[in-house]
């Protein structure tokens, strides 16, 4: 494992956000969801493409507070543009399981 220095990971900014919108993405490759997710008035709305297919609903998703790195730059895929990265973790069979937040988190607060 690679170490890295508190500021490295202070560039990261992971961002709490509520999911307003997700449909499926035809397109992709493997199975996904097309999501956009409010990260509150200072960064705004931004969409996604997730692979997340397997544990969750579209309907499931309304609402829910997730976990996205809005600073990775964007990403076209299948023309589609994924402006951040919903963030989560491999289940024992390779299916997303997302990272989630305990307790009410207002919208853009930032993963310390």
């Amino acid at each position: 494992m690679n170490t890295i220095t508190y500021e490295d990971f202070a560039r990261v900014e992971l961002r709490s956000g509520v999911v307003l919108k997700a449909e499926a993405f035809p397109k992709a490759k493997k199975p996904a969801y097309k999501v956009w997710v409010d990260f509150g008035s200072d960064i705004g709305v931004k969409q996604t493409s997730a692979r997340i297919t397997l544990h969750y609903t579209p309907e499931a998703l309304m609402g829910r507070t997730v976990i996205g790195c809005v600073n990775l730059g964007t990403r076209n895929i299948a023309g589609f543009i994924s402006e951040f990265l919903l963030v989560g973790f491999e289940d024992a069979n390779g299916a997303i399981c997302l990272a989630a937040v305990d307790g009410e988190v207002p919208k853009g607060r930032k993963l310390i």
